[in-house]
């Protein structure tokens, strides 16, 4: 069974991270899950250099992005501007899923045009919609 080394979760609620991350170890599609609460600290978690899988000197490489919309100051659509910036090392090859618990259809249609937004999805997650997920990406 195929498994995502690393999923990033970018969501300003703590309790929202905590439940994401129980969800996604009982899928056990994950080896690594980290959680910021920060469109910003998103971006620095991406920016990073340290050891990562015993790599000196490069950046984290996610490979799954769970992305709030709705955060304080900076939201999901602002955390996009930003990551479209970074330079292509960065960015690496990252599935982002935009989460989001607004009844906004403008909010999908906005995220629809963005070529590194690659699902829309209903908070919270679930089993199942993980499970999908790694079907969907992984296959």
């Amino acid at each position: 069974m195929k498994k995502f080394n690393t999923i990033l979760l970018i969501d300003d609620d703590k309790a929202t991270n905590e439940y994401h991350e129980i969800i996604i170890n009982l899928a056990g599609v994950a080896n690594n899950i980290h959680s910021v609460t920060s469109g910003q600290e998103g971006l620095d978690y991406l920016t990073s250099k340290k050891n990562y899988n015993g790599m000196e000197d490069t950046y984290p490489q996610p490979d799954l992005i769970f992305l709030d919309i709705n955060m304080p100051a900076m939201n999901g659509f602002e955390f996009m501007e930003e990551y479209n910036k970074l330079d292509e090392d960065q960015k690496g090859s990252h599935i982002i899923v935009m989460l989001t618990s607004s009844l906004n259809p403008d909010d999908q249609e906005r995220a629809g045009k963005n070529n590194h937004i690659k699902d829309y999805m209903d908070k919270p997650l679930s089993k199942a919609l993980v499970l999908e997920l790694r079907e969907k990406f992984l296959s």
